[in-house]
């Protein structure tokens, strides 16, 4: 696994401070990140492939500082958005998923075989020429992930990737996230999906409050609700 370090790592926006000190390095299969909405979760997903950079500190990723290395970060870390409509940009699926290697330097044979091979993973073979915006809620979410994944990152960030879905939908993604054969970190308010998880960090007014397994880090996040 992967080894993402946060370094004495502050954030603000203005005088608001939003990350106050944080120090943790994340190197499970599995890791959930839990908080209360401003708590500053998001803040340090984002960190993690340069979406945001510190205020002071830093974040490594593998060797590689985020603030200085950024395009190296990106090609080892995928990030999904809570709205998949933030990443779609072509007309159609297939063209979408196409979209995600016009860089990766594949021949265009190997782009259509990605490209099929991601469509069937995802449950989307049969939505190839269909135009991406239309599809359903959950499809799009698929789809946003399937375009990550297809890049082939090492480490997988998803920031309340379900919060938009319905239940149905929520255990279809939060099935497809856990069967993913990659690092993942995942952000979420919905605390079913963390079961299984191998580490859960509790970030509670900038800071951690808790650092551990589902079964413990959990209940110490809804005593903080109480």
């Amino acid at each position: 696994m992967s080894e993402i370090r946060f370094e004495n790592v502050r954030h603000g926006y203005g005088d608001r401070p939003v990350l106050r000190e944080v120090t943790l390095t994340l190197t499970e299969r599995r890791i959930g990140i839990v908080g209360s909405n401003g708590s500053g979760k998001s803040t340090l997903a984002r960190m993690i492939n340069g979406l945001v950079t510190p205020t002071s500190g830093r974040v490594v990723v593998d060797g590689l500082d985020v603030a200085k290395k950024g395009a190296a970060v990106r090609r080892r870390v995928g990030f999904v958005f809570t709205d998949p409509d933030n990443q779609i940009v072509m007309p159609t699926v297939a063209e979408d998923l196409a979209f995600s290697l016009r860089r990766s330097g594949a021949s265009k044979a190997e782009v259509a075989d990605r490209v099929a091979e991601t469509l069937e993973r995802f449950g989307l073979a049969g939505h190839a020429d269909h135009p991406a915006h239309l599809l359903s809620g959950g499809q799009k979410q698929m789809l946003a992930i399937g375009a990550v994944v297809i890049r082939r990152p090492e480490i997988l960030v998803a920031d309340e990737p379900t919060t938009l879905l319905d239940l149905r939908n929520t255990r279809l993604v939060g099935r497809v996230l856990a069967d993913l054969d990659l690092q993942l970190v995942v952000v979420t308010h919905h605390l079913d999906l963390l079961a299984g998880f191998d580490r859960v960090v509790v970030v509670h007014d900038g800071g951690i409050a808790f650092d551990g397994p589902p079964a413990e880090a959990i209940p110490a996040y809804r005593g903080l609700l109480e």
